[in-house]
């Protein structure tokens, strides 16, 4: 049987998915365009409205593409919201998403309650050398119901890989020619090997004396996991890029309270300064979400001097939903639309001026890319440095998958351009 499957939402998705893929082609069936399957997959986020219309979208496309397709709604959606299945055939929560071979004729819903700490295993003999970067998920589930999330009834109880099993994965993507893996979690502060008493500080130090790809991405940080020892860890590392994506979420302590966020704006102002002064050429990203309840203009702005202030490098930028099932979906004072579009606008283009801010402090700097397997704009073959700066220069075969040093030499049409030294 010819499957299509698409993925959306988080990194861990992205190694769910890839999980599933292996698992379908061992029973036999093979990969194939949407147009042309049998069965038509979405791993669906349910983060936001925007994931669900994602999935709308997806299924009408399958629909006018192939329209004797069946179609599979997977994961977090289907986890939380099994009703909603905008007329596709099944529905399968999260831990039987990894059983998809075995019902992919089914019709109706598969699911369970999120109460085991099942972790699936970290199948990677699929894995093709040659690719640039890797999504090993080393942690799944979340406990802290911050009020506007749905992912701990998605995802369920926080459980971790063995330490053992991480080196064996990360010795197995060097032998295979991977140059970068991201280590990727629902909640990667909270990665815990209970038998052996290692939680992830304890896993990043092990990961320097062991046989690793060159380079090791950390996925998304609970701010306050970002302590001294975490930091003198990113500062000392010879693998750990030195970038850090920090789920922010707001600057303002109302709105924090209100989320449930145990930390506060003088909390986060200091760490991220810390974090700048310790760890020299740092790329810091953050999230945050506009318009939740009862923010005011005066709590937007907090945010938004906030981030004018720091060292920041990107935003990630989120119109706040209500999700079913929240405590924030039946606060008081929900935001107008018009108010959130008008403030996700205004964070957009402080993230354009602290981006571009960002890339001129390395105007003239070396740095060292990965160049990917893939032409941008007719020519240009990009890779990433170690501080997640987007380097552009002109394609040559030779150059894919390598670490290479570079120059930075000038922002040409919005895109930092380098040459190889």
């Amino acid at each position: 049987m010819k499957f299509f499957l698409k993925t959306t939402g988080c990194r861990a998705n992205q190694w769910d998915s890839y999980v599933i893929s292996n698992l379908l082609i061992d029973k036999g069936h093979t990969q194939s365009q949407l147009d042309n399957a049998d069965v038509c997959i979405i791993n669906a986020c349910a983060l936001t409205e925007n994931a669900e219309r994602d999935i709308k979208r997806f299924i009408n496309q399958c629909r006018t593409k192939n329209p004797e397709t069946r179609i599979i709604i997977a994961g977090c959606h289907g986890q939380v919201y099994p009703e909603k299945s905008y007329g596709a055939d099944l529905i399968m929560g999260n831990r039987e998403k990894f059983d998809l071979p075995d019902y992919i004729q089914a019709i109706g819903i598969v699911r369970g309650e999120n109460n085991t700490l099942f972790l699936e295993e970290a199948n990677i003999k699929g894995v093709q050398a040659g690719k640039t970067r890797f999504f090993l998920k080393i942690q799944d589930g979340c406990d802290r119901f911050c009020t506007y999330c749905v992912v701990p009834f998605a995802r369920g109880r926080p459980r971790s890989r063995p330490v053992a099993e991480v080196l064996e994965a990360v010795r197995i993507l060097k032998e295979k020619g991977i140059k970068e893996v991201v280590l990727t979690g629902i909640e990667l502060s909270a990665y815990q090997d209970g038998e052996r008493g290692i939680d992830l500080k304890g896993l990043l130090m092990l990961l320097e004396g062991s046989e690793t790809p060159e380079r090791i991405r950390l996925s998304s940080i609970d701010p306050l996991y970002i302590d001294d020892e975490f930091m003198d860890i990113l500062r000392d590392s010879k693998k750990i890029a030195r970038s850090i994506h920090i789920s922010v979420q707001s600057f303002s302590d109302k709105v924090l309270r209100l989320m449930a966020r145990h930390y506060t704006r003088d909390y986060l102002l200091d760490m991220i300064d810390r974090l700048i002064k310790k760890v020299d050429g740092i790329g810091i990203g953050i999230d945050i979400i506009a318009g939740f309840p009862s923010e005011d203009e005066e709590d937007f702005m907090d945010t938004l001097r906030a981030i004018d202030s720091t060292g920041i490098y990107y935003t990630h930028i989120f119109s706040y939903s209500p999700r079913q099932g929240t405590e924030a979906a039946r606060m008081p004072l929900q935001i107008p639309s018009k108010i959130k579009k008008d403030r996700v606008a205004r964070l957009k283009d402080m993230d354009r001026k602290k981006r571009l801010a960002f890339y001129e402090r390395f105007i003239g700097k070396k740095a060292v890319i990965i160049p990917e397997a893939k032409i941008y704009k007719g020519n240009l073959i990009r890779g990433y440095t170690d501080n997640f700066i987007p380097v552009y220069m002109p394609y040559k075969k030779t150059l894919e998958n390598r670490l290479i040093e570079v120059k930075i030499k000038a922002i040409k049409d919005g895109l930092l351009m380098a040459e190889e030294i």
